[in-house]
């Protein structure tokens, strides 16, 4: 399967991620700011990145920024994590592909990275984005 990286300062929804995206057969590493985020990459080409917004010593925008100048990082597919409203975090952030709004539901997890991933075939039973409660 893919190589996820998970960056985020709350361990408690770095390590449910790493659960729930090892279960389904991911390998998944993780830092816990931004800076460590892209001391990862420099070993590490995810496939995916689950980013939070707010973090100590190196925040998601600021992470964004440094993958933007880099021609073989900027293509890799972020989720920006965070509990403030999407619209609040544009203001300062770009660069990410999706937002995914803290609290989540873990099959809003799964949903988003299968769809990133390609893994995804939409159908009648397969949850959409567009209706995250």
């Amino acid at each position: 399967m893919a190589i996820i990286l998970i960056v985020d300062d709350e361990f408690g929804i770095a390590d449910l991620l790493v659960d729930v995206l090892s279960d389904e057969g991911h390998k998944v590493v993780t830092a816990a700011n931004g800076k460590r985020g892209i001391e990862v990459l420099e070993t590490e080409r995810p496939e995916l990145i689950f980013l939070d917004y707010m973090m100590p010593i190196l925040d998601g925008a600021g992470m964004l920024q440094k993958m933007s100048e880099n021609s073989g990082l900027r293509t890799i597919p972020v989720i920006l994590m965070s509990s403030m409203d999407e619209e609040t975090v544009m203001e300062r952030c770009k660069g990410y592909s999706t937002f995914l709004r803290k609290p989540f539901r873990i099959w809003q997890v799964l949903a988003l990275a299968a769809e990133i991933l390609g893994n995804n075939k939409p159908g009648p039973t397969s949850p959409s984005v567009d209706n995250l409660p």
